[in-house]
């Protein structure tokens, strides 16, 4: 049986968010402007009609956008190779309003001369603000490439800090 890929489209304070489902699971967050978008999205749906992972992951959105959610709580199926999941998966890992370096996600996979590799995952990741891609920095803290855009990624940053209080850099 042939899984359908459906997606709701949600308004966010960093524009238009496409939110993909296999049905049971999140499968992509996007933005208007990805570097990678995905292939297929499916069909759009309403809000009505949406399964339910397309509606909590709508709401728990919305309430990270309006700064009283910090993790979320979805289930995920994100495709990709086994480097870039072992990636995603520390990306997870990331504290809210804190950063890692490329860098250090590499030590981390034990794998140190691969920040480069580290980056190039990161910018793949088809889950974006849910898995927060966004939280990753250059070696000296400059913002840096992300697939939705610089100008999001440190809207993302500004909005977990001043939720936090606590300045990332």
């Amino acid at each position: 049986m042939t899984i359908a890929t459906l997606h709701l489209v949600v308004d966010s304070p960093v524009g238009p968010l496409t939110l993909v489902s296999d049905g049971t699971h999140l499968t992509g967050v996007w933005f208007a402007e990805s570097k990678h978008p995905p292939v297929d999205t499916g069909r759009e749906v309403d809000r009505d009609e949406a399964p339910q992972v397309l509606r909590d992951a709508a709401d728990q959105l919305a309430e990270y956008f309006a700064g009283s959610r910090t993790a979320f709580d979805l289930p995920l199926a994100a495709g990709g190779t086994d480097f870039q999941r072992r990636v995603w998966a520390l990306l997870e890992r990331i504290p809210y309003a804190e950063t890692r370096s490329y860098g250090e996600l590499a030590a981390e996979l034990g794998q140190p001369g691969a920040s480069r590799a580290v980056g190039l995952a990161n910018g793949r990741n088809p889950v974006s603000i849910v898995v927060p891609c966004h939280r990753v920095v250059g070696a000296s803290g400059a913002i840096t490439g992300y697939g939705g855009g610089v100008e999001r990624k440190q809207a993302l940053l500004d909005l977990e800090r001043g939720v936090a209080g606590d300045a990332l850099f």
